[in-house]
């Protein structure tokens, strides 16, 4: 997902019979997200704090792959629309800090303002 030009495979299936779906009649929707990244183990480890019991995402090499599983349509979509969202925001913090350390500051500069006088 480097950039502006997201690699994505979406694929997403409905009324599966898997489990307990929540309007009792045990169907589910279920889509499966595969993104590439530069970094794909460590985007992931930054999506890991959004995950619900609802998804599940394991990394393959340069790849992402989350499965997300929910009772409804609805459900499902906003789960998938969440996890894209914050797959993008993790890919571009991750492009950013590279760009940052290939700068050749090796990440020791700072924003800081060191001027400790308060008279101005």
């Amino acid at each position: 997902m480097s950039g502006d030009d997201p690699r994505t495979d979406v694929g997403a299936s409905g009324d599966e019979t898997r489990g307990n779906g929540t309007r009792g009649d045990g169907t589910t929707r279920t889509a499966t997200v595969r993104t590439t990244h530069a970094d794909a183990a460590l985007v992931a480890a930054a999506l890991a704090p959004d995950e619900t019991d609802s998804m599940a995402t394991r990394v393959d090499g340069d790849a992402i792959e989350c499965a997300v599983e929910r009772p409804t349509t609805g459900g499902l979509r906003s789960t998938v629309d969440d996890h894209v969202v914050n797959l993008r925001v993790a890919d571009r913090l991750v492009e950013r800090a590279r760009a940052h350390l290939a700068a050749g500051d090796g990440g020791r500069s700072s924003d800081t303002n060191t001027d400790t006088n308060t008279n101005t």
